[in-house]
């Protein structure tokens, strides 16, 4: 669905905020706003090229941390720390990967309160070929250049690390 405006939506409403509360704070407002529609824009983007693997793109993570995880398998509390979510948002995903058989539950060989999640071979499968898709669409990121990308990334990370999202010094682990 085609949707294109005559016109800058975001830019109109700076307009208007400039007019009603300043200049000081429509470049804040522009900003967040903008993030928020790339981030529906990329969204789409990122489905659509997952779709053919029976995928969205938060599936498409949690079956990433499996996939890239030591032994293929991690347990739910673990994946929802990574992936940042509430524990029931992480049921909701290992649920839609087993309906796919792209995960197996099973519970943890020494902790019978931990349950893991476990990739099968047909979520291996479906993993590469996801990253394969989106890296051939650069996940959705066209027309920006890689040294505009790095430029964002850089920027965003001051304002995760700000917001306390992750330590600056953490390591991945």
């Amino acid at each position: 669905m085609n949707t294109s405006l005559g016109f800058d939506p975001i830019a109109e409403a700076g307009r208007q905020w400039r007019e009603h509360w300043g200049d000081a704070t429509a470049a804040p407002m522009q900003a967040v706003t903008s993030i928020m529609r790339v981030q529906q824009i990329l969204i789409a983007r990122l489905n659509d090229v997952l779709d053919p693997f029976g995928l969205t793109f938060p599936r498409y993570e949690a079956l990433m941390l499996l996939y890239l995880s030591r032994n293929g398998a991690l347990p739910l509390g673990k994946m929802g720390a990574r992936l940042q979510v509430h524990r029931t948002s992480v049921t909701n995903l290992v649920d839609g990967l087993e309906k796919g058989g792209l995960a197996v539950r099973s519970p943890h060989p020494t902790d019978r309160r931990t349950t893991l999640a476990t990739i099968t071979d047909e979520g291996r499968r479906a993993a590469e070929g996801a990253t394969n898709a989106l890296n051939t669409q650069a996940f959705g990121t066209e027309p920006l250049q890689p040294d505009e990308l790095g430029a964002i990334t850089d920027v965003l990370e001051r304002l995760r690390v700000g917001a306390g999202d992750f330590s600056a010094t953490s390591d991945a682990r």
